[in-house]
């Protein structure tokens, strides 16, 4: 390793002399020795040498302090004063050039070469603090969101091109300011005040997120979408210095999203029309068909009725129809009472064993002490015939399966992960259980979105299962889904169980338990 090159600057020509000759000898190398303030600058810029050693007093002219500012700033290399001045004003003038030693007259070699070794030391330390946060400038600089780091009072402390330009603050004008003062947000529906995020860091010491549905005002007044996340900024002890502040702008995302939700609307549309349209088509055909039929003056009166009733028939189909779509846009009204869920599966059994036909054999396995729910019976009914209708469609004809309905008292201690918003305690579980050919996860997923239907196009409207959720979700209560292909589907209607005692079962109707019915 080549020796640390040394520029003296000493008006006194013995003295530099001397002090040539000791640095020689400590193993430095002299880059060259001047003996005024204008010559040390120019030779610092020129000699780029690794330390320079400098009188203050030089005589007449720049002095010393002078000549090291202009050194530092034009050569950017460390000086150490060489001073027999130690008085108060020096020291002080002395130290608005950023010294790296200062060493006073006379000296030994022990405390030049420490003197010097320490300034290039530091400086070393100074030049990689330099790079490594021009370094991190560049950075955050290129980062495509905007950066604000605060100190541990939340004053700014840098702010990357795309803050500036969001913000409208340079960062010359934000620096010190109050980050509340430079990032300005507020609520977009009401334009309240929302917690600074960099702030909640500060205080709170954990990543902090900015409320959905803020707004960013600049310092013009404009206004943009953001959407941005905060975390507190530790020192090698643990301890919270400042904070650090990413945020971006929305605007496009939320034209794109709004595009998406245009074309999934659309989309949307389209299949519930196929399916609606296919529905109605097959009721028109009846009421079309008989309708033609009975221009005919000739036909028995007894004929006539039976084609008027089916022609009512598909009335009612129709009917049931659009309170289909009504319950699934939430605008039926519900009727909740005290309701046994035993005594709805009880009446329920003889319509769902039509529905599912004679190829599905329908088991039931009733809670008998099933708790009291809160609910319509007629929506509770029109869940199950949901349930039922989707096991029959999952299971394979000809050759059908079994359909179990099975009820059961529920107790959760805590919101399971799979209802993180369900209140903890009682429930009344209802389950309809298939063994058709099941789910994978990604159908699974999707079972109570609206409109989805894993049947051909027209062949249903995709809002069975969503009404069921809709119901379920109205009422109170919970639903979830387990399945895996090739084996079978299971859904669980969780209800609260209210205080009330459920009723009375009917004289002469048989007591919840279990039952099967075979195919015959």
């Amino acid at each position: 390793m080549s020796p640390a090159t040394v520029l003296i600057v000493e008006d006194e020509r013995i003295i530099a002399k001397g002090l040539e000759k000791r640095l020689k000898g400590l193993g430095y190398a002299v880059a060259g020795s001047v003996a005024t303030g204008a010559d040390a600058v120019r030779a610092a810029v020129e000699l780029r040498p690794d330390i320079v050693l400098m009188d203050i007093n030089l005589g007449t002219g720049m002095d010393g302090i002078e000549a090291a500012g202009l050194v530092r700033a034009r050569a950017r290399v460390p000086v150490v004063f060489l001073t027999a001045f130690s008085d108060d004003a020096t020291i002080q003038r002395a130290k608005l050039t950023e010294p790296f030693g200062y060493v006073l007259k006379p000296y030994e070699d022990k405390d030049l070469q420490t003197a010097i070794e320490i300034g290039l030391y530091k400086h070393r330390a100074d030049r990689r603090v330099a790079e490594n946060e021009q370094w991190l400038a560049a950075t955050l600089g290129s980062i495509g969101d905007g950066v604000i780091a605060t100190d541990e009072r939340g004053r700014v402390r840098f702010l990357n091109a795309l803050a500036e330009h969001l913000t409208g603050w340079a960062q010359a004008e934000a620096l010190g300011r109050d980050v509340g003062e430079v990032f300005r947000v507020v609520a977009e529906a009401d334009r309240g005040p929302v917690p600074n995020p960099a702030l909640e860091a500060l205080a709170h010491g954990r990543p902090t997120a900015l409320a959905a549905g803020a707004v960013l005002i600049d310092r013009a007044g404009g206004e943009r979408p953001v959407d941005d996340s905060a975390a507190p900024i530790r020192d090698a002890a643990g301890n919270v210095s400042g904070a650090v502040l990413v945020f971006r702008d929305v605007t496009e995302r939320r034209r794109l999203e709004a595009h998406l939700r245009q074309a999934q609307k659309m989309e949307a549309v389209g299949r519930l029309a196929g399916g609606i349209a296919h529905d109605f088509n097959n009721i028109m055909t009846v009421i079309t068909g008989f309708s033609e039929v009975l221009r005919n003056d000739d036909l028995p009166a007894e004929q006539r009725h039976e084609f008027l009733s089916h022609i009512a028939a598909a009335g009612e189909q129709a009917a049931a129809l659009t309170r289909q779509i009504m319950a699934f846009s939430r605008k039926q009204m519900l009727v909740p009472c005290v309701l046994d869920l035993n005594v709805v599966v009880r009446r329920m059994e003889a319509m769902i064993e039509r529905l599912v036909g004679s190829d599905v054999v329908l088991a039931t396995d009733l809670a008998p002490d099933l708790g009291a729910v809160n609910a319509d019976p007629t929506q509770v009914a029109q869940v199950l015939l949901n349930l039922a209708a989707n096991a029959r469609d999952a299971m394979p004809k000809p050759g059908g399966g079994r359909l179990t309905i099975a009820t059961a008292n529920v107790d959760f201690a805590r919101p399971p992960a799979a209802h993180p918003g369900l209140v903890p305690g009682r429930y009344a579980a209802l389950s309809v259980t298939d063994t058709g050919a099941g789910m994978p996860p990604d159908v699974l997923a999707q079972v109570f979105e609206p409109f989805f239907t894993t049947k051909e196009f027209g062949q249903g409207t995709g809002l069975g299962l969503a009404t069921v959720y809709g119901i379920v979700t109205q009422s109170g209560g919970h639903i979830d889904a387990a399945s895996a292909p090739g084996r079978g589907t299971t859904f669980r209607v969780l209800l609260p169980v209210c205080a009330a005692p459920p009723p009375a079962p009917a004289r002469g109707r048989s007591p919840p338990g279990r039952a099967v019915k075979r195919r015959s």
